[in-house]
């Protein structure tokens, strides 16, 4: 069995977060039902431009893979009745909405418990269900500016720069997979279901990390660096070479000394030297690294990985997107994926980086908007057809023929 194989998720997920985060337990095993709201379409993602026709998108294919695709009303009475069946039979109701809605909804633990006493409800909200900003929209643009992110990215005399990736976003989702799968190991062990009260703004404030605690503590300010530097160590930041830029970074002495060395100037390690240390390197940083940019601009990016590499200097280039899909390791690593679709023929898309045993996963593509219509029905709820029809004509999945 896969790893995730006896675990089944009611997710009323949309977009990005909530669906990135369900679909490494997907690939994981799990059996994902997203609940899909024929009024508006099913999930938006499913008409991100610009690679999208009809309901298919390459962005919802992205975020969809190996899940099943219910349409269902909650708004109506009939649409609650399968949605209640569906939690009896469950482990988890998943979600990513706005704070207050899943109260609003009844997707709590405490509006589920009678319905299912080891139900987990783990809710992905902007802010949480809790606090001041509890009713607002959380999107990632806006929370990497709010939790001090883009007033950190960037070169000192540029704007404030959001990340070139949905970080918040991305991250999100992982510490909701988390901690669903920590609720739903204590409702498995205690058979007492909970909340999961997951937020984006709590996980980009958990994010600031050591510049937080250094800040909290010893009144840190942090600010931008120059060509990306470490805010400490020296020197770990991009270079320019003839024909393009690259990384070095010494987090260790024993780095430093075979950069030094690589450099043409190995008297930089020896004891004694303004620059042989940690500390003397960080008070000397302007001079230092000026002299490194000067070393490094006489030849190309190539030529100094070629000589970093072997002296196990931490080094790399800075790919665009399409050179680190090509990478060797990459490659390697399986991170390339393909599914088949009925009208994208082979998608391929990156593989999730959670790796558990040795089977590797596999990968279907994500469903249509209702495909699993007939499988939730019959293998999963086993109503007859009776009942059934009665919840189609009551506008369960949708508007009535």
């Amino acid at each position: 069995m896969k790893p995730l194989e006896d675990v089944r998720i009611i997710s009323l997920e949309q977009y990005g977060a909530g669906p990135f985060g369900s679909v490494h337990l997907a690939d994981l095993g799990a059996e994902v039902i997203k609940i899909e709201d024929p009024r508006v379409g099913g999930d938006v993602g499913r008409y991100v431009p610009p690679y999208f026709e009809e309901e298919d998108s390459l962005f919802f294919e992205t975020f969809n893979r190996n899940k099943r695709s219910l349409s269902l009303d909650l708004s109506t009475p009939a649409g609650r009745e399968v949605f209640e069946e569906l939690v009896k039979v469950s482990d988890v109701v998943y979600s990513n909405l706005r704070g207050d809605v899943p109260a609003k909804i009844g997707i709590t633990y405490d509006q589920l418990k009678h319905l299912n006493p080891a139900i987990v409800c783990c809710s992905l909200t902007g802010f949480g269900m809790t606090g001041p900003r509890q009713k607002e929209p959380g999107y990632d643009y806006v929370l990497q500016g709010l939790a001090g992110w883009m007033d950190l990215t960037g070169e000192p005399d540029g704007p404030p720069t959001k990340s070139g990736l949905s970080l918040v976003d991305f991250s999100g989702g992982y510490v909701a997979a988390l901690s669903l799968l920590a609720g739903l190991h204590a409702a498995r062990r205690d058979g007492v279901g909970m909340d999961c009260d997951v937020s984006l703004y709590d996980t980009a404030m958990g994010m600031l990390t050591y510049p937080a605690t250094w800040h909290l503590n010893a009144g840190y300010t942090p600010t931008r660096t120059r060509h990306s530097a470490h805010p400490s160590l020296v020197p770990f930041q991009a270079f320019e070479a003839k024909d393009g830029w690259f990384v070095v970074g010494c987090a260790k002495e024993k780095f430093w000394a075979r950069l030094a060395a690589v450099v043409g100037h190995p008297e930089w390690a020896e004891a004694g030297s303004p620059y042989g240390d940690f500390s003397g390197r960080q008070l000397r940083q302007a001079e230092l690294v000026a002299q490194l940019e000067e070393i490094f601009r006489q030849r190309t990016v190539a030529e100094w990985l070629g000589e970093l590499y072997p002296a196990s200097v931490p080094c790399g280039p800075i790919n665009d997107v399409p050179a680190a899909l090509r990478e060797e390791h990459t490659i390697a690593r399986n991170l390339v994926v393909e599914t088949e679709h009925p009208r994208y023929g082979t998608v391929k898309q990156v593989a999730s980086p959670v790796r558990v045993g040795a089977e590797p996963p596999a990968y279907r593509r994500a469903p249509q908007r209702n495909e699993d219509f007939g499988w939730v029905m019959d293998d999963v709820l086993d109503l007859d057809a009776e009942r059934v029809a009665r919840l189609t004509a009551d506008g369960a999945f949708g508007a009535a023929p």
